[in-house]
């Protein structure tokens, strides 16, 4: 008989990741136990905790993988044939079509509750995001596209609009998180940043929609 083949530590960690990613979209996070990922990934509970400590870490590990493997800034910075402004909107729309990613982040949303997790969150999102938003801003001032005197600072407010968002993070009921959606499209635009466009709207309102009947925006 064959000897089952030894697995590296890396194809382990990745194993794990597939196992968690499938569960978590198909018995939702809150469902999918760690028994559960290592019976999908074919390893012993042990196995988990010799790379996560929890859950928790599982997901904050693949909604960064997640994005690296399909990163939108990548794909939009070589386009010619947009200008700043305009890069920024189809990274925007390509951001939203990402449904697997976004299936996630939906399943991630109340965990956020933890403040520790928060935080960390806030910070990645921080440290990666942030330099990426510049990039394109500057490009935009450049090329007269966007006319803002506050890149920098909309370059840091970008990243956290999401977790503003979030009613497990500030409750709000659906009517009033579309109302901040416009609110925060309303600024951005005086901001000289004008995002608000008919696409983006439906996808918004399809998000908060499924929030809400996730039971996560609360009256």
């Amino acid at each position: 008989m064959a000897r089952p083949v030894k697995k590296t530590p890396e194809q382990w960690k990745q194993d794990i990741l597939n196992a968690a990613q499938s569960l978590f979209l198909t018995k939702g996070y809150e469902t999918a136990s760690v028994s559960d990922i290592m019976e999908l990934a074919g390893g012993a509970k042990g196995m988990f905790y010799r790379f996560f400590q929890s859950k928790e870490e599982v997901m904050h590990a693949l909604g960064n993988q997640l994005f690296f493997e399909n990163n939108p800034f990548d794909a939009i910075r070589k386009r010619t044939d947009l200008n700043g402004l305009e890069k920024i909107r189809t990274l925007l729309t390509l951001n939203q079509s990402d449904e697997k990613r976004n299936a996630l982040n939906r399943q991630a949303v109340s965990i956020l509750k933890d403040p520790r997790i928060l935080a960390t969150a806030i910070e990645e999102n921080r440290r990666i995001l942030t330099p990426l938003w510049l990039d394109l801003l500057e490009e935009g001032i450049r090329d007269g596209s966007i006319k803002t005197e506050y890149p920098k600072e909309l370059s840091e407010l970008l990243p956290l609009i999401n977790f503003w968002m979030l009613p497990s993070v500030f409750p709000a009921t659906e009517e009033e998180l579309l109302h901040k959606y416009r609110f925060v499209m309303e600024v951005l635009s005086r901001m000289g940043l004008p995002l608000y466009d008919a696409d983006s709207i439906s996808f918004t309102e399809q998000l908060i929609t499924d929030l809400t009947e996730k039971g996560e925006a609360k009256p």
